[in-house]
């Protein structure tokens, strides 16, 4: 395997969501399912339920970008962030970005 020079970026967002109307898991599930779709199919992002698994009105998420151009990086973090503004109905706790170089 020979390895390129190129540089790689990772971008991660750290989102913290709070869902005041929902009752149950089931309900939280439902709610935050569809919008985690959304950011997965029109970003090309991973997004992982990182703390509160338990807890029904709060969910904590990282979303991860990768690519060899920082811009792009950038970029799509920002675009996810405009949707989730745009599809949000709950609360927005927290969105905290950093890009590394790897």
């Amino acid at each position: 395997i020979t390895m390129s020079n190129r540089n790689i970026y990772v971008g991660v967002a750290r989102l913290g969501l709070q869902i005041p109307e929902a009752r149950s898991l089931k309900a939280k599930r439902s709610q935050t399912r569809s919008l985690v779709e959304r950011l997965r199919s029109r970003h090309q992002v991973m997004v992982l339920e990182t703390d509160h698994q338990n807890l029904h009105q709060r969910a904590d998420f990282a979303i991860c970008a990768v690519s060899t151009d920082v811009v792009d990086v950038e970029a799509r973090l920002q675009r996810v962030s405009d949707t989730i503004d745009r599809n949000w109905a709950g609360y927005i706790l927290n969105w905290d970005v950093e890009v590394h170089q790897v």
